[in-house]
């Protein structure tokens, strides 16, 4: 019986095997690249006499830091959107408590700084550009996007 069972199997294996087709293949590659390149700009704000410091030179440069912060974030939504997070509580239903929350979060990579100034006494600017040719060229450097060109079977 087990010999029976033995020359089943290995005929079963045989014929199953018989069915398949294994094909060698090469494939090659071609780099895409988009047709046009963006440049996103952004413009942060920064209240200079809210910032903390003992002195009118360290609000300054406070509120420097601040609404530079504040371009790369709307740089970041543009580059990869806000999340918005809702909430809403009832009680005995009625609606008692309603609320937004939203978030940013991202890589920014190759912005430069245009412009940094002061408007008036009490708001400093700063204004971003990111090149999306040169982020395209970062990218490159780090991950080489591809696509199929041909594939050739043997």
């Amino acid at each position: 019986m087990n010999k029976l069972v033995m020359i089943l199997v290995s005929s079963v294996a045989i014929s199953l095997s018989g069915c398949s087709v294994i094909y060698d293949k090469h494939v090659e590659w071609e780099h895409v690249e988009p047709d046009s390149y963006p440049v996103l700009k952004a413009i942060g704000y920064a209240p200079i006499n809210a910032q903390r410091g003992a002195s009118d030179t360290l609000k300054l440069l406070q509120a420097v830091k601040a609404s530079k912060l504040d371009a790369y974030r709307e740089l970041t939504e543009q580059v990869y959107g806000q999340k918005i997070n809702g909430d809403q509580q009832l009680q005995n239903l009625v609606l008692s408590d309603d609320g937004l929350k939203s978030s940013v979060q991202g890589v920014i990579k190759g912005a430069r700084v245009v412009k940094s100034y002061a408007v008036g006494e009490d708001t400093y600017v700063t204004e971003l550009e990111l090149d999306l040719k040169q982020v395209y060229d970062i990218y490159l450097s780090t991950a080489r996007p591809r696509k199929i060109k041909n594939v050739h079977y043997y």
